[in-house]
């Protein structure tokens, strides 16, 4: 039974009577029962709360946690094994990227994006992925949808926005705030990840993004790496989000590019630090170990809705040609041996006033 009731509920109030309804306890049940999108997008809208002290903002808190979402074991491990997957609408039944380096880790097929560019993997010699997902198949039972409230409680995350058709998957966001997001069932501490996606203007209340999320689900303290997230309305730009701390704290960078067309996003992190990649050319980099994730962390694409940026009621949507992950090895150093960017230090950080608040209509926000 899939909670898709979530969209039926307009307050938390109907939320919480619902979920109790339904026999859904705060326990994590046995693994095989485990439905994980709800779950996972109901620890989502917990974390985005926070900072947030308006009524409507208490009452969707109260829902969540009376359902134990703040509970450690609520989102259970197997949610972020290779292949876990669930039964979201959506799914499918494709190959993914299953234990192995799938098909489609070269330089394009017949569908898709079409030319590849130039890639951190190619530029760097990280060798072949030790997982992939080329979207060349219809399902993404690799992946567990987003399905619930959306972000901080705006609007709807849905599985039914997320659809893949000719080598690409595209994540649809409607005027009335019904979108989507997923979290791939990969999760490592140290890797390095490569995303190639483009994001056609569309209204400025849509965000689109690529991220790593803590999968112990504890942000802030777990913090957060919004590697490419396309915030501009006339996607010129492209900025980083690296989140740490109790308080929320994060440091900032950003690069222009046009991001309606495709292009190669990475990001490498160490046991010395983070970098991000634009088209093989690196872009950023911190080497602050004190901000940096304490624990294993996932893959995750959405699109964001965020009603309060002034957007006009429109749509929105993303594009995303493949994803790729590899492992860092034991004493494996980072790729650049560059000095870490300008503002990537403790030291540099903000918990208020930053552009990602305020874009996100004046509060503090994970991109979560």
């Amino acid at each position: 039974m899939r909670p898709t009731f979530w969209a039926r509920f307009g307050t938390a109030v109907s939320l919480s009577a619902s979920l109790t309804a339904s026999a859904l306890s705060p326990a994590a049940p046995a693994d095989e029962d485990v439905e994980c999108g709800w779950r996972i997008t109901a620890t989502h809208v917990l974390a985005e709360l926070d900072g947030d002290d308006s009524p409507r903002a208490e009452e969707l808190r109260e829902a969540l946690l009376d359902v134990g979402a703040d509970e450690a074991d609520f989102v259970p491990e197997s949610c972020t094994d290779t292949g876990s997957g669930d039964d979201n609408a959506g799914s499918g039944s494709g190959s993914g990227s299953g234990g192995g380096s799938g098909s489609g880790s070269g330089g394009g097929s017949g569908s898709g994006s079409g030319e590849q560019g130039e890639t951190a993997a190619e530029a760097f010699g990280w060798g072949e992925p030790d997982v992939v997902d080329d979207f060349e198949s219809a399902g993404l039972d690799d992946w567990n949808l987003y399905d619930g409230p959306g972000h901080a409680g705006n609007g709807v995350r849905s599985p039914d926005a997320a659809s893949v058709a000719d080598g690409i998957l595209t994540i649809n966001g409607t005027a009335d705030g019904t979108t989507g997001g997923m979290a791939w069932g990969n999760s490592q501490q140290y890797g390095r990840w490569e995303v190639r996606m483009k994001a056609p203007k569309g209204d400025e209340a849509y965000n689109a993004l690529a991220l790593l999320w803590p999968t112990a689900e504890n942000f802030p303290v777990g913090g957060e790496v919004d590697f490419a997230e396309i915030m501009d309305s006339s996607r010129q730009k492209v900025e980083l989000f690296l989140h740490y701390g109790e308080d929320n704290s994060q440091v900032h960078g950003e690069v222009e590019v046009d991001a309606t067309e495709w292009h190669n996003y990475a990001v490498e992190w160490t046991p010395d630090g983070i970098t991000a990649f634009l088209d093989g050319e690196e872009w950023w980099k911190t080497t602050d170990t004190s901000i940096l994730p304490p624990g294993p962390m996932h893959l995750c694409l959405q699109l964001d809705w965020f009603p309060d940026n002034g957007g006009g009621g429109g749509e929105g949507e993303v594009h995303y040609d493949w994803v790729k992950q590899w492992s860092v090895g034991e004493g494996e150093s980072a790729s650049t041996d560059s000095e870490a960017s300008e503002g990537s230090s403790d030291s540099d950080s903000s918990t208020s006033l930053t552009e990602e608040e305020n874009s996100k209509g004046g509060r503090m926000a994970a991109a979560r």
